[in-house]
């Protein structure tokens, strides 16, 4: 018991709390690398891993709209608010909206499980059938991880309130660790379907971790089932708008997914491989840092405390940009060697090196914004605006959606952009088999830096507004 007391103990400072998850986020992301290198040599960038990647499309659908961000950010002002006034109330609220929240995401799940088989020829235009047939199988599988994520994603909110760093921390290694399992273990038998077990099996045990700790915060589970509590209707009211975020970010996924499955074998997987790497510089910096810094804000903004919120967000935006600036420029001068070194290897060929460098080259010239974009939501959220930053999604994933369709057609018929692209990227060919598909990270990169602008922008616009309202007061 003494092991979980530890894990259990809170950090008192978004410091602190930032290195516990920075350092977790370090290891994690090193069992990804670990996890990755296994996939690399064990399938080759092929239509194998491309069905593994499809396969995550629809759940991960599912689990972002509902769960991810959604959860976290709607939840914590409601509860830190209403923790201050009357505790029991605020228990009240949480556990009714557990129970909603977990009746709508099996109905949810087990509506989209029906309609698999159907969606899945949208999502992969590019496979056949016997492809198509074991997507579906292992998208199946893996709705089970999404209903485990649910509790994790209301229970991290919770969690983030007591300033319960190490066990937020410690439960992602968990489930990496479980995926390697997986890999070594259980797909030599069942193939990349062993692999999918690796997930259900991490995404469980994850869940159990924090179920544990928010017992032991306080939190016991009541048998309430209220849609007309007012805790219930503002938790909700804030969820909407970023429901509508997290769509506009899975329709753009989708078909970034539809467009990849089009360009040949392998090239899913390649886009996954390099948006895996840069997307651990991206979390090791930006999420770590934003996740210990939005219990600091929502705190501040529910005792309205404008000063100390403008404080710590600008402090953390500082330390974002100073890391995210260094870190992306090392990418995209190392790319190739660290493709090489993290993933080539077994049936991963030269050729998909190739091009796995020269996506994450294209992808890390918006690291600074996808590292400080987290932040920059956080800082709306916990003001309870989230109408803009909703706006702002949308219109940056249309433009995503433009870019990439756009893109990967000129980078098809036209050599110029091919050529000034291989000359920024280094050794790559311009005549290349799968060329094309650097478009993708190429439009990405951009829209991501637009969305970051706009927020930027809104953002400065709220405070100014704040500000002329409390000197009129």
């Amino acid at each position: 018991m003494r092991i979980f007391s530890f894990f259990n103990q809170p950090t008192q400072n978004i410091s602190l709390s930032a290195a516990i998850l920075a350092l977790s986020t370090l290891l994690s992301a090193l069992l990804g690398i670990w996890r990755d290198r296994l996939l690399a040599s064990s399938f080759g960038a092929g239509r194998t891993l491309d069905i593994y990647v499809a396969s995550f499309r629809i759940p991960d659908l599912v689990y972002n709209l509902l769960v991810a961000g959604v959860l976290a950010v709607a939840v914590l002002p409601v509860f830190a608010e209403a923790f201050q006034k009357d505790k029991e109330k605020a228990w009240r609220v949480i556990n009714n909206f557990f129970n909603l929240f977990l009746l709508t995401l099996l109905v949810t799940c087990f509506i989209f499980f029906l309609l698999t088989p159907w969606l899945i020829k949208f999502v992969v235009p590019g496979f056949d059938i016997a492809e198509i047939q074991q997507t579906i199988w292992l998208t199946r599988l893996l709705f089970l991880s999404s209903i485990f994520f649910g509790g994790v994603g209301l229970f991290s909110g919770l969690l983030q309130y007591f300033n319960k760093f190490i066990v937020l921390a410690l439960s992602p290694l968990i489930y990496n660790l479980f995926i390697i399992l997986g890999i070594l273990f259980l797909s030599p038998r069942f193939g990349i379907f062993g692999v999918g077990l690796g997930v259900v099996l991490g995404a469980f045990v994850y869940f159990c971790l924090q179920l544990y700790s928010c017992v032991s915060c306080g939190w016991h589970w009541q048998r309430i089932l209220d849609w007309k509590d007012p805790g219930i209707k503002r938790v909700f009211r804030l969820m909407l708008p970023r429901f509508f975020s997290a769509a506009s970010q899975q329709i753009n996924l989708l078909i970034t997914t539809g467009i990849a499955s089009t360009l040949g074998l392998g090239a899913l997987a390649i886009f996954y491989f390099s948006n895996n790497l840069q997307s651990f510089v991206t979390s090791f910096v930006g999420v770590s840092l934003a996740t210990a810094a939005f219990q600091a804000l929502s705190k501040a903004a529910a005792r309205e405390d404008r000063s100390g919120l403008l404080s710590n967000l600008s402090l953390t935006f500082r330390k974002i940009l100073f890391w995210s600036l260094f870190l992306s420029f090392f990418l995209i001068v190392f790319k190739e060697p660290i493709v090489r070194i993290l993933l080539g290897s077994g049936k991963f060929s030269p050729e998909a090196i190739q091009l796995t460098a020269a996506a994450l080259g294209l992808f890390s010239v918006s690291i600074f914004a996808q590292a400080e974009i987290p932040l920059l939501l956080r800082a709306f959220f916990a003001l309870q605006e989230a109408v803009r930053p909703t706006v702002i999604a949308v219109v940056s994933m249309l433009a995503n959606i433009l870019l990439s369709f756009g893109l990967v057609q000129w980078l098809t018929v036209d050599p110029r952009p091919r050529e000034i692209l291989s000359s920024f990227l280094g050794n790559l060919n311009p005549e290349a088999l799968g060329f094309a598909l650097l478009g993708l990270p190429l439009a990405f990169s951009l829209a991501t830096i637009f969305q970051f602008g706009l927020l930027c922008y809104f953002l400065r616009d709220k405070f100014k507004l704040l500000d002329s309202h409390e000197s009129r007061i």
